[in-house]
């Protein structure tokens, strides 16, 4: 729930849907604050008294496009903009977002009265994607504080017999891990590091791989005061002339403040990639408010196209993509009217020809979204069929790519086995049977083969 610091500038020339809007914010009885504006001139005014939390802007205005919102921006526009307008135009979306604006909205009465909700994820998403920007900041303010401080200071020079007893350390060791040189040389070194690292370096000591010396050996040194630092280390081993060890000489530098930087930066980029995911399922949830029939449907054939690529043993980044890509495999649907999406019959053959240009609409859609690249491969080609019957390229075999061949038949699957307000589903041994026969035809048959155990078994 928005609270009373939420500050929302709405720009919308019809007083119908302003107060539409303005009634929603009302009954949600949140505090939060809603000024309204019905041109960019009156917005322009509102602006030079305060910086609203979120703007909400029709499209077209009586003097002029709410997109100049934008342009007078940085490429994220500050505060965040959300564009809404009565005429779906993915070019528009794309434009849009491409431009600064966080979303684009097609107006409708559901749409408006449910702008709160939409307005309320937006300030979340907005402060999420600040925080990551500001968290990348400051690790590469880090970074450069740390570099900064490696290029300047000391490392620990030390030499070690073959049984690990320090021969000679340097100066350094006393900045860096609080002990005099003379008490150290004498010692093994192996007492000075982390329990859960000392086997490891015990092995290396007595493997070849020392002897590279452009290995560098991360590990956990104890301080004088009991702390354990990070050091890593580098080192090259020295023979006699009988080609006997004699000793090791190693470098040694301190450092904790990559690893911790490591860990945050790890943390910041699970972080990011859940923004990421949140902003999918939410637009998923905006495709199932539009296309009440098949809602439950993105989400289960998600479900079952992760359980077969880990069937098919797809790595885990592949599977990423591969989830993102079957929640927006239908995102191209935004663009087919209501009248031929929502048709309660079977669509007539005219129907067919603009229904079957979904996929081409989720790639204008999608395309220009680079971390989207591979999970647009399933909106873009799921409906590709095995014997090159289906659109909208006509690829046959493997020419498809295999996330697209992997998810269609599940696709089917789950269309198959649901009811749809034109037919009943079909029981599951004819689902069984119909894959079966089309196996080889309209889908991979290897991918058929791995995938009807798991529908026996479910």
């Amino acid at each position: 729930m928005m609270d009373d610091s939420i500050h929302i500038l709405l720009i919308e020339d019809d007083p119908a849907h302003a107060e539409l809007i303005q009634r929603a914010f009302e009954d949600r009885g949140d505090g939060t604050r809603l000024t309204i504006a019905h041109t960019l001139e009156q917005a322009s005014a509102h602006l030079k008294k305060f910086k609203p939390t979120l703007i909400i802007a029709d499209w077209r205005l009586p003097d002029g496009d709410s997109t100049t919102l934008l342009n007078e921006n940085s490429q994220t526009a500050d505060p965040p903009i959300i564009i809404m307008t009565s005429y779906g135009s993915e070019r528009n979306a794309v434009d849009a977002i491409k431009a600064g604006a966080l979303d684009y909205i097609v107006k409708s009465s559901e749409s408006m009265t449910d702008m709160p909700h939409i307005a309320e994820r937006a300030v979340q998403q907005w402060k999420s994607l600040q925080e990551q920007q500001r968290m990348q900041q400051a690790l590469a303010e880090r970074e450069s504080q740390f570099r900064l401080l490696a290029e300047n200071s000391s490392d620990i020079i030390s030499r070690y017999d073959t049984n690990g007893t320090f021969l000679y350390v340097s100066p350094a060791c006393q900045n860096i891990l609080g002990y005099a040189p003379e008490e150290l040389i004498g010692q093994s070194f192996l007492s000075y590091i982390h329990p859960d690292d000392a086997n490891y370096l015990q092995e290396l000591l007595s493997s070849s791989s020392w002897d590279d010396p452009t290995a560098a050996v991360p590990y956990r040194a104890r301080r004088k005061n009991n702390e354990y630092i990070w050091l890593e280390t580098t080192a090259r081993i020295i023979y006699d002339q009988e080609n006997k060890v004699i000793e090791i000489q190693a470098s040694s530098r301190d450092i904790t403040e990559r690893k911790e930087s490591q860990v945050a930066l790890q943390q910041a980029h699970e972080g990011l990639r859940e923004a990421y995911d949140k902003t999918i399922e939410g637009w998923v949830l905006a495709l199932d408010l539009r296309d009440r029939e098949t809602e439950g449907h993105t989400q289960r054939v998600t479900q079952m196209t992760v359980r077969l690529a880990r069937e098919l043993r797809f790595t885990e980044e592949e599977i990423i993509h591969i989830r993102r890509g079957a929640l927006l495999h239908d995102m191209g649907k935004m663009g087919i009217p209501d009248e031929i999406l929502q048709k309660p019959g079977p669509l007539t053959d005219e129907e067919w020809v603009v229904m079957r240009k979904h996929p081409q609409y989720a790639y204008q859609m999608l395309s220009p979204i680079s971390y989207l690249n591979q999970a647009l491969i399933i909106p873009y080609y799921h409906h590709e069929r095995w014997d090159g019957s289906g659109y909208p390229h006509g690829l046959k075999g493997d020419q498809i790519p295999l996330f697209a061949r992997l998810f269609a038949v599940v696709d089917v699957w789950d269309a198959l086995s649901s009811d749809r307000p034109y037919r009943k589903r079909m029981p599951p041994k004819e689902v069984t049977e119909y894959l079966e026969k089309e196996s080889g035809r309209l889908f991979d048959p290897d991918i058929v083969e791995k995938f009807l155990p798991l529908i026996t078994t479910k």
